[in-house]
């Protein structure tokens, strides 16, 4: 999670892990042991560089990280739960775009499109309506969850989106929230035998709706199943391309697909990957998504941190990825 300063559904409220990893401990190029952050325990320092920002989403390429301070958050005296089905996956999205311009504090908001909430229905034995979904959570005192609800009720409304189905009890809750935790299975018992070739992209939340429809076209023409899923608060969303892993031409389509999803969100003013990271099938996007000035920097501080090269050789920071 830290090497590729991924998150989760909750971040859209509490943060990612560039947010909430306050220090960390890691062992660098020729066995050296580096702790970053201080005592981690104050709340803001404008002392040395940011080291701990820099080994959080590094991706192994400049040391291994061995432990971590994390911020922690209280545990609100309300939490409330919610499903939403909607007409279209525009209605749903805008819907989530509308909150989030208003400054409602969702603490989650999930998208499920028609086909992954097929794939969760017959998975998770849940019963939702095999439309384009919302999964929402709202936390804070029972009078803010309620408000946070009713406003985000009205925006819902006028996107075509049906009433709320609760679920307010911690067991409704969590079975709601394993079938959202379980999706990459639900998606993989789609097609028997598949294997599933995953992307992740994120957008501006002003552009999400434009990346979202423009992705479910794509996904469309190539008649390949592909659910999508996403922590649309942030503007992050992960495509689970489907395909015959003995078919070559599902493969270099499923690749082809993948990368052109990413191409078209770096051109919104998006990122490649807004948690997944690069590896080394986006190394070829970073250029368009960063400058050849910026990667060169990258590079230095690859070549001064890992002068041989051992870490993740080949990848993020080293010379010959480019």
């Amino acid at each position: 999670m830290a090497s590729c300063r991924a998150s989760g559904t909750n971040a859209v409220r509490y943060g990612t892990m560039k947010e909430v990893v306050k220090g960390l401990t890691a062992v660098l190029s020729g066995g050296k042991i580096v702790r970053t952050g201080g005592s981690g325990k104050a709340r803001k320092s404008s002392s040395g560089y940011d080291l701990t920002s820099l080994l959080v989403g590094s991706e192994g390429t400049l040391g291994v990280i061995t432990e971590i301070q994390l911020k922690l958050s209280g545990q609100p005296e309300a939490i409330s739960s919610a499903v939403c089905s909607f007409a279209t996956l525009e209605g749903a999205v805008n819907s989530v775009v509308d909150s989030i311009h208003a400054g409602i504090p969702v603490a989650r908001v999930e998208l499920l499109d028609e086909i992954q909430v097929q794939a969760v229905n017959a998975y998770s034995k849940m019963n939702i309506e095999e439309v384009p979904t919302l999964f929402f959570e709202f936390h804070g005192s029972h009078a803010s969850v309620e408000e946070q609800a009713e406003t985000v009720g009205c925006i819902v409304e006028d996107h075509g989106g049906g009433s709320f189905k609760w679920s307010s009890s911690s067991e409704e809750r969590s079975k709601l929230w394993e079938a959202r935790h379980n999706a990459y299975y639900a998606a993989l018992a789609l097609r028997p035998k598949c294997k599933c070739v995953i992307t992740d992209v994120a957008v501006p939340i002003s552009k999400l709706s434009e990346s979202i429809k423009h992705t479910k076209s794509l996904l469309l023409e190539s008649n390949l199943l592909s659910p999508i899923v996403g922590h649309v608060g942030d503007g992050n969303y992960h495509v689970m391309i489907l395909i015959d892993p003995d078919n070559k031409e599902e493969a270099m389509k499923a690749k082809n697909l993948s990368l052109e999803i990413a191409r078209s969100a770096i051109s919104l003013g998006g990122t490649c990957s807004g948690e997944h990271g690069i590896g080394y099938g986006k190394l070829p996007l970073l250029e368009q998504e960063h400058g050849l000035e910026a990667l060169d920097m990258m590079h230095h501080i690859k070549r001064a941190l890992d002068p041989e090269d051992i870490f993740n050789p080949g990848k993020m920071g080293s010379l010959h990825h480019r």
